[in-house]
């Protein structure tokens, strides 16, 4: 209750301060994948005045602003297939894979050696559920970016790091878990996916907020034993299916080529109905191929994307109650030391280039 606009909006600038750990060392080209997609976040109508802004040669289309989904889709789907179409000149080939109880078992162990992945995504990802409107995504990407920041050799990361796979999944499902806390004890969904099943209570009859515990036991009680039972579930249904995943992947990439690009201008346009964004979704992918060609980091542009919308209004809000004194959001108990490790986290590169500087220098 005590998360106001400054705190949230010191979140979201905590999360932004994770972008140098997911662009690299390339600080310049992270700096501009950033504005970039702080840029295509701004489309569309002001939350606050109610004006639109960047509608792009006056195109209606824009006046709704760019769809999450429609940007994932032409980002990571058409995307990626042209970057691997481009990218690869010898046919793919895959080792034959045989699953085991054995092979899963060591599975198992080995991924003990994600203990502190696991962790960071955990914490962080259910910190981030709580927090109405900031979701899954968010908690996944910043636990992707702690963890990698804080790694003794982030260099692994982006390279199969059992560390960069766990963090992010971690954060993913913990955050869903944690959007379930306020909607049950204060009645205010933390996700889209809490909303309907706020929804769902009200239709069979249940209150949710802090007496649910007390009125309602037999539901409540059973409603978190199956976040456990789930998660079993989930997990034998992917180990059960791993097979067909695979088979999936030793498709001749010339057939999986076409089906990819099919489903993604299917898919976007199922989304949304609207061609529109299915032009901008394909636009999107170019994009994102010209930006893969020139080494350009493509996860703070996603991530601007995700929190833009966010953080923007957190802010204005901020500085209306504190009439326009930035200090607000190192005067509060929470906003304050929030704040402060962020500013801390997106001045250390240049704290370290001054450093390695003076040490040349003095030998």
């Amino acid at each position: 209750m005590s998360f106001g606009p400054p705190e949230i909006f010191a979140l979201m600038l905590l999360a932004f301060a994770t972008f140098v750990g997911l662009g690299g060392d390339d600080i310049p080209k992270t700096i501009l994948s950033i504005c970039l997609g702080l840029v295509l976040a701004a489309v569309g109508f002001d939350e606050i005045s109610g004006a639109p802004r960047l509608v792009f040669f006056e195109i209606t289309g824009f006046m709704h602003g760019i769809n999450f989904l429609v940007l994932a889709i032409g980002v990571y789907g058409i995307g990626e297939m042209l970057w691997t179409i481009t990218s690869t000149r010898d046919e793919i080939t895959m080792t034959d894979a045989q699953i085991t109880v054995n092979r899963v078992l060591t599975a198992a162990r080995n991924a003990a050696g994600a203990w502190r992945g696991t962790a960071v995504g955990s914490a962080l990802g259910f910190f981030v559920g709580i927090l109405p409107a900031a979701g899954a995504t968010p908690g996944s990407l910043m636990a992707y970016g702690i963890t990698k920041m804080t790694a003794k050799n982030p260099k692994q990361y982006g390279q199969g790091s059992i560390n960069g796979v766990a963090a992010p999944e971690a954060a993913n499902n913990s955050a869903s878990t944690g959007a379930m806390l306020p909607m049950v004890t204060l009645g205010i969904p933390g996700s889209p996916t809490t909303a309907v099943l706020l929804g769902g209570m009200v239709i069979w009859g249940l209150q949710p907020g802090p007496r649910l515990f007390t009125d309602q036991p037999d539901f409540v009680w059973p409603l978190v034993g199956s976040f456990y039972i789930s998660n079993l579930i989930a997990l034998i249904v992917n180990l059960c299916f791993i097979p067909l995943f695979l088979w999936m992947l030793r498709m001749p990439f010339t057939i999986l080529a076409p089906v990819i690009f099919t489903l993604s201008v299917v898919g976007g346009y199922a989304a949304t109905q609207d061609m529109h964004d299915v032009w901008l979704m394909l636009i999107f992918g170019v994009g994102t191929f010209l930006l893969r060609i020139l080494d350009y980091p493509l996860a703070p542009a996603v991530l601007a994307i995700v929190l833009g919308p966010i953080a923007e209004p957190t802010l204005r809000q901020s500085l209306l109650l504190s009439s326009g004194d930035p200090m607000i959001f190192l005067n509060r108990p929470i906003a304050g030391p929030i704040t402060v490790i962020a500013l801390i986290l997106i001045f250390l590169p240049a704290i370290k280039l001054v450093w390695d500087r003076m040490k040349q220098r003095s030998a």
